[in-house]
C-alpha cells in the first residue's frame, strides 16, 4: 500500500503545478476539442504608454475574459468597451458563441450589464462584505461572421 502525504503550500514547485495543469488538460482532450487560445486586446496612446487591456482566453466556442483594466485617467471614455467589443470580433473570428466573465460588486458589473452580459450565478461574502457575480453573453455574428458566411 502506497503511503499518501497531504502537502499544502502556497509556494508550489512550477514543475509540480504545471504537472497538475498539464495532467487535467491532458483528461480534458478525451472529450473536448484542443482549442485554448490566448487572447489579448491593447490600448495604447499616441506615445505608445498602456492606458488600458484585456486578457482572456477562447476555447470550445466561449470567450473567458479573465482580466479588464483602465488606467484611472482613462476611465469613462469609452475605452473599456471597445475593448470589450474588440475581443467578442475576435471570438467571433474564432467560432465562439458565447462569453463569459466574473466581477466583484466594488467593480464593473454595471458596466458589462450595459454591455448587454446578464448574471447567471452569486456567490456572496467575499471579504465579509462583497459579491462575486458572473455573467455571461450570446455572442451574435453579423452578415459577414461566422454563422453569416
Amino acid at each position: 500500500m502506497t503511503t499518501l502525504r497531504i502537502e499544502v503550500t502556497d509556494t508550489p514547485a512550477e514543475a509540480d503545478a504545471a504537472h497538475i495543469v498539464a495532467q487535467t488538460r491532458a483528461y480534458n482532450r478525451g472529450y473536448t476539442p484542443r482549442d485554448v487560445r490566448t487572447l489579448c486586446v491593447f490600448a495604447r496612446a499616441d506615445d505608445d504608454c498602456l492606458i488600458g487591456g484585456l486578457t482572456a482566453i477562447t476555447y470550445w466556442q466561449f470567450l473567458e475574459v479573465d482580466y479588464l483594466w483602465v488606467d484611472q485617467d482613462h476611465r469613462r471614455s469609452g475605452h473599456g468597451a471597445r475593448l470589450m467589443a474588440a475581443a467578442e470580433a475576435e471570438a467571433l473570428q474564432r467560432g465562439c458563441r458565447q462569453a463569459l466573465v466574473d466581477t466583484f460588486s466594488f467593480q464593473a458589473l454595471g458596466f458589462y450589464q450595459a454591455l448587454g452580459y446578464q448574471e447567471f450565478g452569486r456567490l456572496a461574502g467575499f471579504c465579509g462584505q462583497y459579491d462575486r457575480h458572473y455573467l455571461r453573453k450570446v455572442l451574435l455574428a453579423g452578415p459577414t461572421g461566422p454563422s453569416g458566411n
